[in-house]
């Protein structure tokens, strides 16, 4: 936690807003898509997907396959208490199905399900979605399973197994957006970056959650916008964010969002 209280008084003192960004791609990025107010129709589906895990009280054993978590301490928790404590804030949320949709991604990755809020946002963001989200905890996955199910989100389709499983038996497809959001383990991290480069291309975009979890997912991000195949890397202080545009020189960008 001090970890994370400097890291954002670090991040206050260095972050900009659209005024302090001239590259194009980004300032576009930041005024079309981050600062976005409009009020699609799906998020009204997004609340409504997230009401109901609100009401529900039903108990499930979840199984901590990354660092775990820092509110529960036993692995039998209510659905509601998961939402509450640990799901996808309704911000990151919209903004996540607004990335999506800004970008035009259409085959999209998801590692870390769980109640499947940041699935249900990359479903609905466009017509042309698919989304593969993988979940190593089959409570967990049974769950999100059964909401997708609920609200007729038929182009997801759900892994249960563990992200390296995964990562290893689909070395070979591209993604036009992954999104990380799980384990918070900075080694492991950086060896999921350095695995999906395969599964990347010119127009992909990878979305790591919780940089500022420890030190060594700080290091781990620190690692990853230095690599040589990143040339446009946004640190959002709860996200950090990497593109590989080759068109584009390297920079790095820190963003109130």
């Amino acid at each position: 936690m001090i970890h994370q209280a400097k890291s954002l008084i670090k991040f206050l003192r260095l972050s900009k807003n659209k005024h302090g960004v001239h590259s194009p791609f980004v300032y576009g990025l930041v005024t079309k898509c981050f600062n976005d107010k409009t009020k699609y129709a799906n998020y009204q589906v997004l609340k409504t997907h997230r009401k109901a895990l609100k009401k529900d009280n039903s108990v499930i054993e979840m199984k901590d396959f990354g660092q775990g978590s820092r509110i529960f301490k036993k692995p039998v928790r209510k659905v509601s208490a998961v939402l509450k404590n640990a799901g996808m804030k309704k911000d990151r949320q919209k903004l996540l199905f607004r990335i999506a949709a800004y970008l035009k991604c259409e085959n999209m990755l998801e590692l870390g399900t769980s109640l499947g809020l940041g699935t249900t946002a990359l479903s609905l963001s466009n017509q042309f979605a698919y989304v593969h989200t993988v979940e190593a905890c089959s409570n967990t996955a049974k769950v999100a399973q059964e909401y997708f199910k609920k609200f007729g989100l038929k182009n997801i389709t759900l892994h249960n197994e563990t992200f390296n499983d995964f990562i290893l038996k689909n070395s070979s497809e591209t993604f036009d957006l992954i999104f990380i959001d799980g384990d918070h383990n900075g080694e492991r991290t950086l060896n999921y970056f350095n695995s999906l480069l395969n599964n990347v291309h010119n127009g992909s975009v990878i979305i790591f959650d919780d940089i500022y979890w420890s030190k060594d997912m700080t290091e781990a991000w620190e690692n990853i916008i230095a690599n040589e195949k990143v040339t446009v890397s946004i640190d959002t202080f709860q996200w950090g964010i990497v593109f590989f545009r080759k068109e584009q020189a390297k920079e790095h960008f820190i963003i109130r969002v």
